[in-house]
């Protein structure tokens, strides 16, 4: 196995163990040295002492199996909404994540106090193998009660925005945000709130692969960039996450508050456009 095969399958298990787990365990805190097999044999004992994967794989566990098909579902691309009964099933291994098994998860979560207050947990809504993912910050209130993100006023508007760089949920977009639940009276969530729920949005990246994320607001943008820039400096920019091209925008509720912010914003999609046919070729 190459150097970069196993630093990405140990993220991996990192994203998991933390969502099953709800912290990062120590054994994942720090990143051993990879190197390739052929170069690593003769050096094999020296470094029995550093975390190795397969001493991950034997203190990981997994997300639960995916619910069957015979589960009800939202449509062909969203993972059924009931919880399914796992306490007799096998857990699949990291190799075996899936959208519905990770989704599954997540609307089991209780990290932290906002699955006490929340209605529905709201987990994302598109197509399995998207292009861009879509990322902003919190359910609303709207989003709270369907259980769906990008619902209401909001919604609609960032429908139209994502349709006229040609995206769409249906086809080709994933839309998710950093917390899976509504934070009360819509109030900004907390950096604890924010780490409980960070690692399914990694873990959701990890699975989905999308070709270019597409961040709303300042909240997303900070949490997922770790960085505390305002969103004048930060948006229509380019950075990357995990080697994946990111942008930042802002969110559509921004610019129902704010209509002067709707130009800056038009100009920032026809840029990610651009930069998602670059790539696509």
């Amino acid at each position: 196995m190459k150097k970069e095969e196993k630093k990405e399958l140990f993220n991996l298990l990192k994203t998991i163990d933390a969502s099953n787990e709800g912290y990062q365990r120590e054994c994942f805190k720090t990143e051993p040295e990879f190197e390739d097999d052929v170069e690593i044999a003769a050096e094999a004992k020296e470094t029995i002492s550093s975390p190795s994967i397969e001493t991950a794989l034997s203190t990981v566990q997994t997300v639960s199996p995916a619910v069957t098909e015979n589960s009800p579902s939202v449509n062909q691309s969203i993972v059924a909404t009931g919880n399914a009964d796992t306490s007799s099933e096998t857990p699949p291994s990291p190799q075996g994540l899936t959208l519905q098994t990770l989704t599954d998860k997540i609307k089991k979560c209780t990290r932290c106090d906002l699955c006490q207050s929340k209605i529905h947990i709201v987990y994302g809504d598109g197509v399995s193998n998207p292009d861009v993912l879509v990322i902003g910050d919190c359910p609303d209130y709207d989003a709270d009660i369907k259980g769906y993100p990008a619902v209401g006023k909001a919604g609609e508007l960032l429908d139209k925005m994502l349709m006229a760089i040609k995206l769409d949920r249906k086809t080709n977009c994933y839309i998710t945000n950093v917390i899976k639940c509504r934070p009360p009276q819509d109030r900004e969530p907390s950096s604890e709130e924010k780490d409980a729920c960070f690692s399914f949005l990694e873990a959701q990246i990890k699975v989905l692969k999308p070709k270019m994320l597409l961040c709303l607001g300042r909240i997303a943008a900070q949490t997922i960039l770790d960085s505390e820039d305002s969103m004048s400096n930060m948006h229509g920019n380019f950075y990357e996450y995990n080697k994946i091209p990111l942008m930042v925008t802002y969110h559509p509720n921004a610019l129902l508050k704010n209509a002067e912010l709707k130009k800056p914003a038009w100009d920032d999609l026809k840029k990610f456009r651009s930069k998602l046919d670059e790539i696509s070729k």
